[in-house]
């Protein structure tokens, strides 16, 4: 079933094109919605909300394994829609999708196991003569607005758990990529899902706007950037917020580390889906005696590794999403150069795409080492003492993931203590993450956590029960 299906009460006025990054060419189009459109798209969720909720936890796992297996039979359209649209080597949408089937299935699992538990009333004085237990109950309606970085998968996480938790969903993706989150969605209505329960919107930020202000959605599930961050928990009232809003993942290497294993992993997280990765690895913080060695075999990877068509099997790196992107990195580029930083890779741009860019010697004060930078852009700085190292981790005040590599295990379990974050990564990249993980920030902009069960969670709300005998 078609997006058009489900809105066929409103009229859409228009169809909206998406290009490929890396040649501009059409690769698929979307029927958009104006703001207007709002209140009857918020009726009709609220009609999903009541057929979500009266949906056996069984049928909510039997819908959603279906769609799992679906995409699993087509997941090679899946992969190509990826790279038309996000620019995502082939290699690199081919995880992401076995990625987005993980998820539906672990939504599955959890619509079946995720209950309450019995209360002992009687352990309370005055309560000898009660018993009882809580449920999980839905919130009613999400709001899920989705990045372009991962058109697939991160909108699994939003919509699985939501589905399984017995909420309707409105979604808007990204306008950059929302033919991979169309195809999810019909092959959750090919799988038995009601129209009602999910709501796809294309549109701009004004459609945006009227359904995360409308009084009915419970909840706003948004992975974005902090400007957008601000703006949504501004307009959104009295509802609940879970947002992703993106990092500045530090990575500690320590002069007892394998500095192969390091540079391996650091160039993979630092590099992959062109660096427009919120856990991807920006700083690389090495202990003054193996700084040498790192930094020579470091940029010899980055070097080596192949940019161009991401439709290619032999592409690493492929294109950034839109030129204004790039130009934006380039900014934050030149002015880290401009402070003293000096390119030992990359900064060259070939249309869309940013070769693979490593600087050393930059300003702490600088745009390039205080904000995220969303491309293929890595900083590598020294440090002789290992507070030092957490010192210059820590400074930034809002985090993801960091990780560090080391052999002593004191100083990894020391460091997990030490470091600000929502995760850290040991002998690994900053970007590994497990779909079923708890994942989400620390400090500033830290707001609920995404992984399967954890964003069940967030999406449900306890309900007591309580019987006098």
């Amino acid at each position: 079933m078609s997006d058009t299906t489900v809105l066929q009460d409103v009229r859409v006025p228009q169809l909206h094109e998406v290009a490929s990054p890396y040649d501009g060419r059409v690769v698929g189009a979307v029927p958009t919605t104006d703001a207007n459109a709002a209140v009857a798209l918020m009726a009709a969720a609220r009609a999903g909300a009541a057929v979500a909720k009266s949906l056996s936890r069984h049928a909510r796992a039997v819908i959603l394994s279906a769609a799992a297996a679906d995409i699993e039979r087509r997941s090679e359209v899946f992969a190509r829609t990826i790279v038309a649209e996000a620019g995502k080597t082939i290699r690199q949408a081919r995880k992401e999708v076995d990625r987005a089937i993980n998820t539906l299935r672990l939504s599955a699992e959890e619509a079946k196991r995720g209950t309450g538990e019995v209360i002992p009333f009687d352990s309370y004085a005055g309560s000898e003569d009660r018993t009882g237990w809580f449920t999980r109950e839905p919130l009613g309606i999400i709001a899920a607005i989705t990045p372009f970085n991962d058109p697939l998968n991160l909108v699994a996480h939003k919509v699985g758990p939501a589905i399984a938790g017995g909420n309707a969903v409105v979604l808007k993706p990204s306008a950059l990529t929302p033919l991979s989150a169309q195809l999810l969605a019909d092959s959750l209505f090919d799988a038995g899902l009601p129209p009602e329960v999910l709501t796809v919107v294309h549109g701009g930020r004004d459609v945006a706007a009227a359904i995360i202000g409308n009084r009915d959605v419970r909840m706003v599930s948004f992975t974005g950037g902090f400007a957008t961050g601000e703006a949504i928990a501004r307009a959104a009232g009295l509802k609940k917020l879970a947002m992703d809003l993106g990092g500045n993942a530090p990575v500690i290497v320590l002069d007892d580390a394998d500095v192969d294993q390091a540079v391996d992993s650091c160039v993979s997280g630092a590099f992959w889906a062109a660096g427009q990765n919120c856990v991807g690895v920006q700083r690389i913080l090495v202990h003054r005696s193996v700084y040498g060695e790192f930094r020579r075999k470091f940029v010899a990877a980055t070097t080596a590794l192949v940019t161009g068509d991401p439709a290619e099997e032999q592409t690493d790196v492929g294109p950034m999403i839109t030129r204004g992107a790039v130009r934006e990195v380039q900014l934050k580029i030149q002015g880290a150069i401009d402070g003293g930083g000096t390119v030992l890779a990359g900064n060259r741009a070939e249309g869309n795409i940013l070769l693979p860019t490593v600087l050393e010697s930059v300003p702490e004060d600088c745009r390039l080492w205080q904000e995220e930078v969303f491309g293929p852009v890595v900083m590598l700085k020294v440090f002789s003492t290992y507070d030092e190292a957490i010192e210059l981790a820590n400074s930034i005040d809002f985090s993801l993931h960091a990780g560090i590599f080391t052999r002593s295990l004191a100083a990894a379990m020391r460091a997990a203590r030490d470091l600000d974050a929502g995760g850290v990564m040991i002998n690994d990249s900053s970007d590994y993450r497990f779909d079923g993980m708890p994942f989400g920030g620390s400090k500033y902009g830290s707001m609920g956590r995404e992984g399967v069960r954890f964003a069940y969670e967030e999406m449900t709300q306890a309900k007591v029960v309580c019987i006098r005998s």
